[in-house]
């Protein structure tokens, strides 16, 4: 046999041996590992700065989502921007039909439901195996059980791109929790993602996205691209900031969009963060 396939052979055998390690090691710790459409996903539980347990959810490297694990807490935000989110869409003017692009957890979906009655809320993931990790451990199960026909759940196993243009029923609130990995946004970030989303709200809708990023460097102004796609075209636009006292600390900042003065219309969590290519950027309060 020769040399050069004994080495691959030898080589391939390890490389198995390490994995099967790896594998069983993580199982040890408590983390499930699954292989699902954008990579290694681990599944494992934690606990929070209280010590009240949590359950996280890392994709191919990145978090995804972090949800309470008790049964009392199932619906509730379990992080902080979310819960800032929360606020923000509890104040919008105008909500009784939301969509959520990106399911994963499925933690603001479920929060929504539950809290904001009688607001229907359309859910649609790409992800056949992240929602089946979602049934199983975060919750969706519960949701689809205990809200089965009152018209106020449905869930899409879909592209969310191709799912939005074919609705023919405008929202009043498009959320954008899509994630692949470490890029957010995708085709949605772009000037006909932006139109897309403007044509499918209703009059005085809004759009709310998650943009995990700095505030400031290079790593940036993918995010700054991305809110002067928006300002084009809606009339306002804000940018609420994770971290605005570590500009260089990613962070899951809040991108706001709508044709409505939010903040006039009672909206106070988005009151002195209004983008305007008029006024001082908010990257340079951050720098």
């Amino acid at each position: 046999m020769p040399t050069a396939l004994i080495v691959f052979i030898a080589l391939t055998v390890a490389g198995l041996l390490i994995h099967l390690l790896c594998m069983r090691i993580l199982a040890w710790r408590g983390v499930t590992v699954r292989r699902t459409k954008f990579g290694l996903t681990l599944l494992f539980d934690t606990a929070d700065d209280d010590g009240t347990p949590v359950r996280m959810l890392n994709v191919n490297g990145a978090f995804q989502s972090v949800a309470y694990a008790t049964d009392e807490l199932w619906s509730e935000l379990a992080c902080e921007y979310q819960r800032e989110q929360a606020c923000i869409v509890s104040e919008l003017p105008r909500l009784s039909h939301a969509a959520v692009i990106g399911g994963g957890g499925f933690s603001f979906p479920k929060w929504l439901v539950v809290h904001l009655p009688p607001v229907a809320v359309s859910v649609v993931e790409i992800d056949e195996k992240i929602i089946d990790i979602a049934r199983e451990s975060f919750g969706l199960a519960r949701l689809e059980r205990e809200y089965a026909g009152t018209g106020r759940f449905e869930l899409a196993c879909d592209d969310g791109w191709a799912w939005l243009r074919r609705q023919e029923r405008p929202f009043d609130l498009i959320v954008n929790e899509a994630f692949t990995g470490r890029s957010p946004l995708g085709p949605l970030a772009c000037d006909e993602g932006a139109a897309t989303i403007h044509e499918h709200l209703a009059d005085g809708g809004s759009y709310l996205a998650t943009l995990r990023f700095p505030l400031r460097g290079r790593k940036s102004q993918s995010m700054y691209e991305t809110i002067e796609t928006f300002s084009r075209e809606f009339a306002h636009v804000w940018l609420v900031p994770e971290y605005p006292d570590d500009p260089t600390h990613p962070g899951n900042n809040t991108l706001v969009a709508s044709d409505v003065d939010l903040v006039t219309a009672g909206c106070e969590p988005l009151r002195g963060y209004e983008w305007s290519v008029d006024v001082t950027r908010p990257r340079r309060r951050w720098s």
